[in-house]
């Protein structure tokens, strides 16, 4: 039988808890309407062996040879020894048989595939989640690996807090660094770690925190991590040129009017055209960073309303005679779409206040939505 629900119902980090705690065998797979993205992730035992992402695939042959363990040419001779045996095997261990990566390399590099997966599913705070038991011979992908979800979600949690503090000086991924002018003050000598050297090579005024992750095969979280570091020490500047640059580019392409229709959008209080308009730049080039971060400006909207509409109902329940509850139910609802609600509620204020100072404005909003509510609703069921 399948377990399936609403996030908002049950959290992520519950589903997670849920299967390691009955040892559950089969695939978890998580969507969002809202974020346009899916993510699988498969347990065996209670624990996780392989998971993937729609908006960012992690092939394992790509995320080796970016790392400089494997070479195009090891790859290619892995494929062909894979589709020559058809015994199933996986192109993992042909890579390790054939001496191209040795075992535990494979290994680390599987687990910082699915940690990247699962650290992203756990920031949804909306979306539907459908668990299908299954055999563990059903795991898909290139390698699996055996990983302890409860130190997934020990980790994860820690994430989360941390990410809270390195927000302050590294608002998003889409800053570039760039080294500060050197001072007297600063020392002659840098002691950094290997992974810190990793990142300061490649800082070059042009790379963003997104490109660098990407290029090193390391998680934007590490990468985030260092750098917020550095920029603590005064070792590196941030630029924040995401929007600009980004949209400069576009315009060659002819994508520049959807991104000024989407900021448009946004400042006019209408996230649901901005997230379509971004989605659409985002379709023909999945990498612009000016409509990943548009889009989730509008995700960050749409998700306050979804909130505040349920906090509001819960006022509403608890307090039936508090007539401004009613009032601001009834917009919160329409901004999210929920135009039963919304009808409902300025109904229920209307009868209550018919000679409130918001009547007229109110009982326009209320045409308005009662007319659209029954288009929807005749259309759903001609």
């Amino acid at each position: 039988m399948a377990i399936e629900g609403p996030l908002r119902e049950l959290g992520i980090h519950d589903v997670f808890q849920l299967l390691d705690l009955s040892r559950k065998t089969g695939s978890l797979r998580v969507t969002s309407q809202l974020r346009d993205n899916e993510g699988m992730v498969y347990f065996s035992n209670g624990k996780v062996a392989f998971a993937s992402i729609r908006s960012n695939p992690h092939p394992l042959g790509e995320i080796l040879i970016r790392a400089g363990k494997i070479t195009d040419a090891d790859l290619d001779r892995a494929r062909a020894l894979q589709g020559s045996r058809g015994d199933g095997v996986r192109l993992g261990q042909v890579l390790v048989e054939i001496g191209a990566v040795t075992g535990r390399e494979l290994d680390r590099h599987v687990r910082a595939q699915i940690e990247a997966v699962v650290f992203e599913l756990m920031s949804w705070q909306e979306g539907f989640f459908s668990f299908e038991e299954g055999a563990v011979e059903d795991v898909p992908g290139e390698a699996t690996a055996s990983v302890s979800t409860e130190s997934l979600l020990m980790e994860g949690a820690r994430r989360i807090d941390e990410w809270s503090r390195i927000e302050d000086k590294v608002p998003h991924l889409g800053v570039v660094p760039v080294l500060a002018p050197t001072t007297a003050e600063q020392p002659a000598l840098l002691d950094l770690l290997p992974n810190e050297w990793e990142v300061l090579t490649m800082i070059d005024g042009q790379r963003d925190l997104r490109r660098i992750s990407s290029e090193l095969s390391s998680t934007e979280f590490d990468v985030a991590r260092v750098v917020y570091g550095l920029v603590t020490t005064g070792v590196v500047e941030l630029r924040n040129v995401e929007r600009g640059a980004t949209a400069a580019a576009a315009a060659a392409d002819g994508t520049a009017a959807q991104l000024s229709r989407a900021e448009a959008a946004l400042s006019s209080g209408t996230p649901e055209e901005a997230l379509s308009c971004a989605r659409r730049v985002i379709a023909g080039d999945p990498r612009n960073v000016a409509a990943r971060l548009l889009a989730s400006h509008a995700l960050t909207i749409l998700n306050r309303h979804a909130d505040a509409v349920d906090e509001l109902k819960r006022a509403a329940q608890a307090d039936p005679l508090d007539h401004s509850v009613h009032l601001a139910l009834g917009f919160a609802a329409a901004r999210s779409g929920d135009l039963g609600t919304a009808v409902a509620s300025w109904t229920h204020f209307l009868n209550a206040r018919p000679d409130a100072p918001e009547a007229v404005r109110v009982q326009a909003a209320l045409n308005a939505a009662s007319r659209l509510h029954f288009v929807l609703d005749e259309t759903a069921h001609g």
